[in-house]
């Protein structure tokens, strides 16, 4: 190669400004030229080849380059207790799986750690698989989570994947999400986290094994599998199908955490026909244990999964299992008055932006939860009626200059709710 530079003159006169000096190719054959100093210029495809052969030859001195940073610091690697500390800020209750999470993430950070220091012992992951009703805050440990990590995180549905070559999305989009979250720095997202929520909708739809395509059930799960344990996977970092032309990047999930979560309506009575909680005569369960019918989800074993529609092969893919508890009375009050990012402290903090000092009596919380457990809504549900008892507030109050304090009373509370369409629809749904 030396020699085909001096045949050019060297320096860099003439066309030489436009050649790559190691492969002769025109500027108008390649990608990128780049320039040095004297005139040398070099193309991107003899970058991306001089590259190979140095990873190559690494490979051969037995890791004799510099490993790779494993991305944080490791006197900042944060203790499980140290994590659901910073969970309890924002989530209330919910104590057996803040207690599976902070492991988990702790375990990931220690996995990651030891796979850099080339230890004996290979760790394997512990991907999560998390069940509770809906509005019981699983999301919501999730996004939580994610504000304290120092590693890519990204919140994926997984109503939206199908089977490859049907309307939908791949599974390898759930890649791409984390592939932005990055930066496309591929390094860092090979050591980030995946929240795949909903992940019961893709349960196949009959207690047999499909004989036809389940494109959106059992497919998916199928597809789901290498991506669990790990495996190299092409991934389209605009997302597959609306643009083909794309060029794939190679992504490992071989350090990729999985946390999955789903609400498995409809599980508990699969619980407890296991448990044989309602036979009688011969039948009858006598163990000397109270079973606690208000809450089966905490005795959730891998083979509900499987009778729920998972298949084997997924659940072995998801070796922690944990649940949410359903949210009580108690809970629903702490949720509105409570946590970090309470809705009630929103209010105050959107009113003081008006300049207004907004303030409620104990009895409106209680009505709020008491609708809420009505309604059968959850936590998401306290949202919601928050907004209909305070919408004219938040409508008037901004065109009027004179008003520092505002002072949301039960009788005013009431009123607001009851002549809402949400009060309205129920009235008429008790009335047929």
């Amino acid at each position: 190669m030396a020699n085909k530079r001096n045949t050019r003159g060297g320096g860099g006169a003439g066309g030489d400004m436009e050649r790559c000096w190691f492969c002769g190719a025109e500027r108008a054959d390649v990608e990128l030229l780049f320039n040095g100093q004297g005139g040398a210029n070099i193309c991107n495809k003899c970058i991306e080849h001089g590259h190979a052969i140095l990873m190559e030859a690494a490979g051969q001195m037995g890791g004799a380059v510099k490993k790779a940073d494993v991305g944080f610091d490791r006197s900042k690697l944060l203790k499980p207790a140290q994590i659901k500390e910073f969970l309890d800020r924002y989530v209330i209750g919910q104590e057996a799986s803040k207690r599976y999470i902070s492991v988990a993430v702790y375990n990931h950070y220690k996995r990651l750690l030891n796979k850099h220091d080339g230890g004996d012992v290979e760790i394997d992951k512990s991907n999560i698989v998390i069940v509770g009703p809906t509005g019981t805050g699983k999301t919501l440990l999730a996004r939580t989570i994610a504000k304290l990590l120092d590693v890519p995180f990204t919140i994926v549905d997984a109503t939206v994947l199908t089977e490859a070559g049907y309307v939908g999305e791949d599974v390898e989009s759930i890649l791409s999400r984390l592939l932005q979250v990055a930066d496309y720095d591929v390094a860092k997202a090979e050591r980030g986290i995946v929240f795949i929520d909903e992940i019961d909708k893709i349960a196949r739809k009959g207690d047999n094994p499909s004989i036809t395509r389940d494109v959106s059930g059992e497919g998916v799960q199928q597809a789901l599998l290498k991506l669990l344990e790990g495996t190299t996977v092409n991934v389209p970092p605009q997302g597959g199908r609306k643009h083909p032309e794309q060029k794939f990047i190679q992504v490992n999930t071989s350090n990729i955490l999985f946390i999955c979560g789903g609400a498995f309506d409809g599980i508990e009575r699969k619980i407890a026909a296991r448990l044989n909680t309602h036979a009688v005569g011969y039948g009858r369960r006598d163990d000397g244990k109270q079973i606690d019918r208000n809450n089966l989800l905490k005795y959730i074993m891998p083979q509900d999964l499987k009778s729920f529609g998972l298949i084997p092969e997924l659940i072995g893919r998801l070796p922690v299992l944990t649940y949410m508890d359903p949210l009580d009375r108690e809970a629903l009050r702490s949720i509105l008055t409570e946590p970090q990012n309470a809705i009630i402290k929103q209010y105050e903090q959107l009113f003081a932006l008006d300049g207004v000092r907004l303030s409620f009596e104990p009895e409106v919380f209680d009505y709020i939860v008491d609708k809420a457990v009505e309604y059968k809504l959850g936590a998401r549900g306290l949202r919601g009626i928050c907004e209909t008892i305070m919408m004219d507030a938040m409508y008037d109050l901004p065109s009027v200059g004179d008003c520092t304090e505002y002072c949301v009373t039960e009788e005013y509370a009431r009123s607001k709710f009851e002549k809402s369409a949400l009060a309205a629809v129920s009235d008429a749904l008790q009335a047929s």
